[in-house]
C-alpha cells in the first residue's frame, strides 16, 4: 500500500530537549495504548495535525483502530473538493479530548488508535483508485486493525466494503446521507459517488434485510428512485422522520434491523443540514442537526462495528471549519463506538 503519513509530532521535554511524543517501545513492549499528545504540555495549535493528535502508525508497534484518509474526489457529480477533506478533518480534530462523556469511554486508552496516513488513489482513473483503496484497506485490516476512513467522496465506500466483507462476511449497513447513492450509473459510469451501494448489493457485500438509509431528503429523478432502492433491500429513515419520531425511536428501529450482525457505518457529511455542514459537494436543505446525528450514532453503542467512514467534506465551501469540526466529532464517535464494540480485542 502506498500511503503518505503525517509528519512526526514532537514536543519540548521538561529538560528543554525535543523528542517524539510516541514510540514503539511504549506501545509494542508494554501493550499499553499510546494516546494523543498531551495538550497541557503542547498547545493544540502546535505541531503537525494527525487525527486527534494521535501517534502515526509507524510510531507504535500495533493498531487496533487505524484512522486513514482517502483524498479522492474524482467520482463527484457536482462540486469537487472532497480530496482536501482528510487534511481538513485532521486539522479540526486538534480539539478532541481523550474522554467521551456521552459514551463514558476513554477510546484511546481501551484500544490502540493510530493515524495511518493517506491511501494514495489515482485521481485520473476511478477504477484504479478503487483498486488502490481496496488494497490499502486489505493491508491495514490484515494486520488486525479496524478502519475509520476519512474521505474523499462516497465512491470509496465500495472498496472499503469489499475489504471488510473479506474478513467478516456480508455486513449490515447504516448509511447516513441526504441521498440514496443507489443509482445505477451517471453518464454511463458505474462507479461514482452516487452508485456505491447499488454495486455493493449487486456484489453480495451487504446483508439483506439489514440495510438502512438515514437522513435522506430532497428532490429525486423520479418515483422509480425509491422503488428501485426498496427493491435492493434498503429501509428508509428520512430527515423528517428523525425530526418527527425522535432519536430514541429511530435508534430502536435501527438496532432491531441490525441485530447481532457485523455492522458498517457510512456517513456522508451532507446528511447534516447546510446550516451545520456547508462544506460539502451536494448540499440539500432540511437536513439533520449535528446533535441528532451524534445521538443516533451513540445509540448504536455495543453493536458489532467492523468498519466505518465519514466522507464528502469539501473545505473550500466551509465556513469557520463548521463542516470539518462536525466530521471530526463524527469520526471520534466512530472510534469510541469501536472501543465499546464486542469485536474490540481489549479486555473490558
Amino acid at each position: 500500500m502506498h500511503v503518505v503519513a503525517p509528519e512526526t509530532i514532537s514536543e519540548q521535554a521538561d529538560d528543554g530537549t525535543t523528542g517524539s511524543t510516541t514510540g514503539s517501545t511504549t506501545g509494542s513492549e508494554t501493550g499499553v495504548p499510546v494516546g494523543p499528545v498531551d495538550s497541557s504540555r503542547v498547545p493544540r495549535f502546535a505541531g503537525p495535525a494527525t487525527f486527534a493528535r494521535l501517534p502515526r502508525a509507524d510510531e507504535v508497534g500495533r493498531a487496533d483502530v487505524a484512522v486513514i484518509g482517502v483524498p479522492f474526489d474524482s467520482g463527484v457529480s457536482y462540486r469537487p473538493g472532497a480530496r482536501f477533506g482528510p487534511a481538513a478533518v485532521r486539522e479540526a480534530s486538534r480539539l478532541l479530548r481523550p474522554h467521551h462523556p456521552g459514551l463514558d469511554v476513554d477510546p484511546f486508552a481501551r484500544q490502540q488508535v493510530v493515524d495511518a496516513g493517506d491511501v494514495v488513489a489515482n485521481p485520473f482513473s476511478i477504477e484504479q483508485a478503487i483498486e488502490q483503496v481496496e488494497r490499502g484497506a486489505d493491508e491495514l485490516s490484515g494486520a488486525g486493525a479496524r478502519l475509520v476512513t476519512i474521505g474523499g467522496d462516497h465512491t470509496i465506500a465500495l472498496p472499503l466494503l469489499r475489504s471488510v466483507v473479506r474478513r467478516h462476511g456480508p455486513v449490515a449497513l447504516v448509511h447516513f446521507d441526504a441521498h440514496l447513492d443507489t443509482w445505477d450509473t451517471y453518464f454511463g459510469a458505474p462507479y461514482t459517488h452516487g452508485t456505491p451501494f447499488r454495486r455493493a448489493v449487486e456484489e453480495g457485500l451487504l446483508e439483506p434485510g439489514a440495510l438502512t438509509h438515514v437522513g435522506t431528503r430532497g428532490p429525486l429523478y423520479g418515483r422509480s428512485d425509491l422503488t428501485d432502492d426498496a427493491r435492493l433491500g434498503f429501509g428508509l429513515v428520512t430527515s423528517a422522520d428523525v425530526m418527527r419520531r425522535g432519536v430514541d425511536e429511530i435508534v430502536d428501529g435501527l438496532r432491531s434491523r441490525i441485530g447481532d450482525r457485523p455492522l458498517y457505518l457510512s456517513i456522508d457529511i451532507d446528511v447534516l443540514d447546510p446550516a451545520h455542514a456547508p462544506g460539502t459537494g451536494t448540499p440539500e436543505a432540511g437536513g439533520m442537526t449535528s446533535r441528532e446525528l451524534l445521538e443516533v450514532l451513540r445509540g448504536l453503542a455495543g453493536l458489532q462495528l467492523v468498519g466505518a467512514d465519514v466522507v464528502e467534506v469539501a473545505p473550500a465551501y466551509d465556513h469557520a471549519q463548521m463542516t470539518a469540526v462536525a466530521a471530526s466529532h463524527v469520526a471520534y464517535d466512530l472510534v469510541s463506538l469501536m472501543a465499546l464494540s464486542p469485536t474490540n480485542g481489549t479486555p473490558q
